[in-house]
């Protein structure tokens, strides 16, 4: 399972505190979901909200744990150069791995910062080059040869997925983001 779930902004119904909620319960139903030796991996981005930051990688540790998940890695995805000041949305992504059984050698590492998210199909995407990693990750790691993205947006994870040789099943809420998931190829790249 690997997924973006959605700001506040695209739930208004909730409330905050509601959405809170809502995205805790929500990172420890998909973490039951899968396989204790599968893993469920997190795309997140925080955001502001009355003047004050709201960090969704410690809302995924509060629904990893409640589901009895651990962190396998979290790294950071650089949205723009070092040093850039940026506003509403923090210069930097989380990308969080959890899994309740598996657990991986030191010797098994990867890097902790990826330079860039690489092309973003949709202003809310993964970027490309976090889906590759990902989807890279997946194979050379885990026993994964399948993705579910239950918030796929465009299908960016999906089409990284695919070319890697997996099977991916996404859902999305639009018609119309899921009529270009349908569609979309990713272009040239570290594959």
């Amino acid at each position: 399972m690997v997924t973006s779930l959605p700001d506040h902004s695209e739930l208004p119904g909730l409330g905050v505190d509601g959405w809170r909620r809502w995205f805790v319960d929500t990172v420890a139903l998909a973490c039951r979901a899968v396989a204790d030796d599968g893993v469920a991996i997190f795309y997140q981005t925080d955001v502001k909200h009355d003047g004050r930051w709201i960090d969704k990688g410690h809302l995924v540790h509060l629904g990893a744990d409640a589901a009895g998940s651990h962190l396998l890695w979290h790294k950071i995805a650089c949205r723009v150069a070092p040093g850039t000041i940026t506003f509403g949305r923090p210069a930097y992504a989380h990308v969080l791995c959890v899994s309740r059984a598996l657990r991986l050698p030191p010797g098994r590492s990867t890097a902790d910062v990826l330079p860039g998210l690489g092309e973003m199909p949709w202003s809310r995407a993964m970027g490309v080059d976090v889906a590759r990693a990902v989807a890279r990750f997946l194979c050379e790691h885990t026993s994964t040869r399948g993705v579910v993205d239950p918030f796929c947006g465009v299908g960016t994870m999906l089409a990284a997925a695919n070319e890697r040789g997996l099977a991916a099943i996404g859902v999305e809420l639009s018609r119309r983001r899921a009529a270009r998931a349908r569609r979309l190829e990713l272009g040239p790249g570290s594959g």
